[in-house]
């Protein structure tokens, strides 16, 4: 794994939003930070900015072809897996059941679901090997909460938080760390194409919060000690 002095992490859904904010607070706090998104251009510019050895890696988490492409060039920048996941990539699309499309339904759950399962699982193994590593996955009040129009979401992020629970006991007492970090509303780019205001069940996304107080807390979490594990962190606005 990289070398004691200097942490890593690999961050997915870089590109904007809470990613971007985790992965520029990461990099502050002296973690060598690999961007994961779609768009090489974004990444691109984005890491150039953290510096610190900072690296792009444009990838569609989607297909466990790319995912493990992408891994693969984590390690061979970092010299090893990352010491840190951050599995944050997602989307959102509020429509009542017999709205949504069968399409929009398997795709919010591919991204928010089954993406995060395969960066985990490529990087599991290793971190087995080593008796250490950080799964830290983003979450939302939804994971516990049903909201109307909220039956795609609801179900990926259930889902996600399943799969969280099972691995803190999957790996309970190996050096492995899980950490589920739970927001309420965030303003985020995610809301550019929802209808918010009168008559609408959402906050105004200035009653939202910021994707860099999400961040706080992920790089909080991240950054205690190893033998310290956060299982779970659930925010709200105030």
């Amino acid at each position: 794994m990289s070398d004691a002095t200097v942490r890593t992490a690999l961050v997915t859904g870089a590109s904007r939003g809470i990613g971007l904010a985790v992965a520029r607070l990461l990099a502050a706090s002296g973690v060598r930070v690999a961007l994961v998104a779609r768009s090489a251009f974004e990444l691109s510019a984005h890491a150039a900015e953290l510096g610190g050895g900072a690296i792009a890696v444009p990838a569609d988490v989607t297909v466990a072809s790319e995912v493990e492409r992408a891994v693969r060039n984590v390690r061979d920048a970092f010299g090893d897996v990352p010491d840190i996941l951050v599995n944050n990539a997602g989307i959102f699309i509020p429509k009542p059941l017999d709205v949504l499309t069968a399409d929009e339904f398997e795709r919010t759950v591919r991204v928010n679901l089954v993406a995060p399962f395969f960066v985990l699982r490529a990087l599991l193994p290793r971190w087995r090997e080593l008796g250490r590593g950080h799964a830290i996955t983003i979450g939302s009040i939804a994971d516990r909460t049903i909201f109307a129009d909220n039956g795609a979401y609801s179900a990926s992020k259930f889902g996600a938080r399943a799969v969280h629970e099972a691995l803190r006991a999957e790996t309970k007492g190996t050096g492995i760390r899980a950490t589920l970090i739970a927001p309420s509303s965030v303003d985020t780019p995610i809301w550019d194409s929802v209808q918010l205001g009168a008559g609408s069940r959402f906050p105004l996304r200035d009653r939202m919060l910021t994707a860099e107080s999400v961040a706080e807390a992920v790089v909080w979490a991240a950054l205690r000690p190893a033998t310290v594990n956060v299982d779970e962190l659930r925010l709200s606005a105030t």
